[in-house]
């Protein structure tokens, strides 16, 4: 069976409220990098779970052996945000994956054609094929962004599989250039907006995560 895109939207009530914080136009900037922050937090814990390799091991506890589950640090994690507006949601992913590398990726998007063009890559030439990544990016809008990201990573070897993209407001357009291409990559995200208006915009969406995270 061809592999289907999956999507999840987890049901937690805190990630549902962090949403609505980060949703409202009157929250000030602190308040909204707070709420990305949180937000990358809980994502990042539902995106891990059952995905990280993890290896069987015995520990000595004050009282005796007992058996131990821990990450296997021999398969590689990295995290890579999506500049500028990756960079919110970055504390609270790192604080549930502090071991994994972080690469930085920079896009720009024309804001005539909406096309996107990479003016920063620090992703080494190749990676290890087993290499678990995490890519944090707030929206998902024309897909234009994510779909290069994608092209950058297999290019260096590693499965779409093996991907979780971390996003706070997803829209149809970009979920269906992904399940296009990469249908075996799996999207954790608080919501899914139906509408992209002209200027590749969601909507209702949360505005400019970059501008309110970094109050530009």
């Amino acid at each position: 069976m061809a592999p289907q895109l999956r999507i999840f939207v987890p049901p937690h009530p805190l990630i549902q409220h962090w949403l609505g914080v980060a949703r409202d136009a009157d929250t000030p900037d602190p308040l909204f990098r707070s709420a990305m922050e949180e937000l990358g937090r809980w994502l990042a814990y539902e995106a891990t779970r059952e995905w990280l390799p993890t290896m069987e091991t015995t520990v000595n506890t004050p009282l005796g052996p007992a058996p131990a589950t821990f990450v296997n640090p021999d398969v590689p994690t990295l995290v890579i945000p999506i500049l500028r507006a990756g960079l919110a949601l970055m504390p609270g992913i790192q604080a549930l994956v502090p071991l994994a590398s972080v690469y930085h990726m920079g896009f720009v998007r024309n804001e005539t054609t909406l096309e996107a063009s990479c003016y920063l890559n620090k992703l080494p030439d190749q990676l290890d094929p087993r290499t678990r990544v995490i890519i944090s990016e707030p929206m998902l809008a024309t897909g234009g962004t994510i779909m290069a990201m994608m092209a950058e990573l297999t290019q260096r070897g590693i499965d779409p599989a093996a991907v979780r993209i971390i996003s706070i407001v997803t829209s149809p357009p970009a979920l269906q250039k992904l399940a296009a291409t990469y249908p075996s990559v799996t999207i954790f995200a608080a919501a899914i907006d139906e509408v992209v208006n002209d200027n590749g915009f969601i909507v209702p969406g949360l505005g400019d995560a970059g501008d309110r995270t970094f109050g530009t």
